[in-house]
């Protein structure tokens, strides 16, 4: 099964590239690699605002991780020339997630995205991961997701 009939098995329709919120690009590549700036989630087109621990669950936040690959995904894409298929490998992926001191389970909320790539690129979605707690991301997000891609 290529990675469009996966998208459209799990009903995902990729949205168009966000337009940057200050001074940087979407996206940059340099020789086969592909470098993602970091993604916001949203809900309903703006920012999902909240910080776990205080009042987001783990699973709002993996719902929201899961919700910025999608966004990932539109932007790389975009960076492929509109085809996926280019993509060779999920490399790395870096998740900060907006909690509170005490929050322990940055790593559960990220796996929302880091799941989603693995049902979609297969065993080329398995990639590093690093996913830290922070005490504010812009706009008030609950998590803001980058990722570095090998393509073709």
């Amino acid at each position: 099964m290529s990675f469009y009939e996966k998208l459209k098995a799990l009903n995902i329709t990729l949205p168009a590239v966000a337009t940057p919120a200050a001074a940087y690009v979407m996206h940059a590549q340099t020789g086969n690699t592909v470098f993602l700036s970091g993604h916001i989630a949203k809900k309903d087109g703006k920012p999902w605002v909240g910080q776990l621990g205080k009042n987001m669950t783990t699973e709002e936040g993996r719902q929201a991780a899961r919700a910025v690959a999608i966004d990932l995904m539109g932007t790389l894409q975009a960076a492929c020339g509109g085809d996926l298929n280019r993509v060779k490998r999920i490399v790395k992926v870096m998740s900060l997630v907006n909690s509170t001191g005490d929050f322990t389970e940055q790593h559960l909320v990220t796996n929302g995205a880091s799941e989603l790539f693995g049902e979609i690129f297969g065993e080329q979605g398995r990639h590093a991961r690093s996913a830290f707690g922070v005490a504010q991301i812009p706009m008030g997000a609950c998590v803001e997701i980058e990722l570095i891609a090998e393509v073709q």
